[in-house]
């Protein structure tokens, strides 16, 4: 496959961009050979400048779930910038979006907007620390919150310590109030609450993680940490960036009947435009400035061309059966992928939930970080650069989740299934 144009970009972009891109996992670094630059994107594909045409499992990381380039979100948006693409002042848009947040999510009574899942998630730890009163918030291990200083945190020696500073540049006094626990370990959780008695202001976490790859928590894991944080006085913190109105319209915290105290969203609520939010309890939420002392803001917070493509998709969401549609497709890849697994006689562990997916090579379950990274990467990249030339891009990564739209007909599926059969007889 010729990629020619984008090797001369990608060495342009390396004088100018650190690493030539502008999110790391985009370099390839994971999986070895170059990134592709694409110039286009319309349903469940993408094309490169060289004009291969791929199938596309990322789908802006989550955002498309739609399909790219959808008419009514394209129209929406169009429409929308002939009026003015930023005001920094209220606009209707804003108000329309809370309204249909709030209706969708029962445990978000007050919304803000702001612009990536990254804000909403340090501004909703700022607030369960405000509101509470305290100061230590844990999170578990493999769960990715964005990339603010107290969240980028590798865990400790043991359960009870705190965690260090995952990136150079976080001084260890930001993360010093971060308690980094393994995911789907009960006992842990115990033992840092009994450790840090009235000290720990909530716990943050993905219900279903996707930034490892892709696992589910284990039956009753969720209920136990929302019985755990109000023995304790602490807040649940749902980061619903990407399984909010993607595994459900309520969300994860609605396929699972738990109702966090705050929440946070991103990527489908703004159609592929950059946006984020958090919600939850109007006593809580109205800890927030110009009502409460915990402050937060955003230029370009509401911005209403994002708030034209989100209020589009949710809408369309709403009322067009896609969950169904969704789980369907999903189901085929599932069937299909293990099939050609087993065919090849490779050991795939494979995770899904709604319309997130994520195959390990490996022959035992996969629960938490540790099992993730127990898999065989070497194959994996080789899976990825075998795929990539089939025409099939799934995310450049051992541990990254892969997202279907409702645009990935069953044609797709099968030709992406055929491909797979192919590459897993060659490893």
């Amino acid at each position: 496959m010729n990629r020619a144009k984008s090797e001369q970009l990608f060495a342009e972009a390396l004088n100018y961009i650190p690493g030539g891109v502008n999110s790391p996992v985009r370099a390839f670094r994971a999986v070895g050979g170059q990134p592709f630059f694409v110039n286009k994107a319309k349903g469940a594909s993408v094309w490169d400048v060289d004009g291969n045409e791929y199938i596309d499992y990322v789908g802006t990381w989550g955002p498309a779930i739609l399909g790219h380039a959808n008419p009514k979100i394209v129209k929406a948006i169009q429409e929308t910038a002939e009026q003015g693409t930023s005001f920094g002042i209220p606009n209707p848009l804003e108000v329309k979006m809370a309204k249909l947040v709030c209706e969708a999510v029962p445990s978000v009574q007050k919304v803000r907007m702001c612009n990536s899942g990254t804000e909403a998630c340090m501004s909703a730890i700022r607030l369960a620390r405000g509101f509470t009163k305290r100061d230590k918030i844990i999170k578990f291990d493999g769960c990715y919150h964005g990339h603010a200083d107290s969240l980028l945190v590798k865990a400790g020696s043991g359960a009870l310590t705190f965690g260090h500073p995952d990136s150079a540049g976080v001084p260890a006094a930001f993360t010093q109030h971060t308690i980094v626990l393994a995911y789907n370990d009960e006992d842990a959780v115990k033992a840092a609450f009994a450790a840090n008695k009235n000290e720990i202001a909530g716990i943050i976490i993905e219900p279903v993680p996707g930034n490892a790859g892709l696992y589910l928590p284990k039956p009753g894991y969720l209920e136990f940490l929302r019985t755990i944080t109000q023995e304790h006085g602490a807040l649940l913190i749902f980061d619903e960036v990407m399984t909010g109105f993607r595994l459900s319209l309520g969300g994860a915290q609605k396929l699972f009947g738990i109702t966090p105290d705050l929440s946070c969203f991103g990527k489908i609520i703004g159609g592929g435009l950059p946006v984020g939010a958090f919600g939850g309890r109007s006593e809580i939420m109205d800890y927030l400035a110009p009502l409460g002392p915990v402050y937060q803001a955003g230029t370009l917070s509401g911005n209403p061309l994002a708030m034209a493509a989100g209020i589009t998709i949710l809408e369309e969401l709403q009322t067009s059966g896609a969950y169904c549609k969704l789980e369907e497709i999903a189901e085929q890849l599932k069937a299909g992928m293990k099939e050609a697994a087993r065919a090849a006689n490779i050991p795939v562990w494979f995770n899904s939930i709604g319309s997130m997916f994520c195959a390990y090579f490996t022959s035992t379950p996969v629960h938490n970080l540790a099992d993730a990274m127990s898999s065989d990467r070497e194959r994996f990249k080789k899976y990825f650069h075998g795929m990539l030339n089939e025409g099939v891009y799934f995310a450049p990564s051992q541990f990254e989740a892969g997202f279907i739209s409702v645009a990935h007909y069953p044609e797709v599926i099968e030709r992406t299934v055929r491909a797979a059969h192919k590459v897993m007889k060659q490893l």
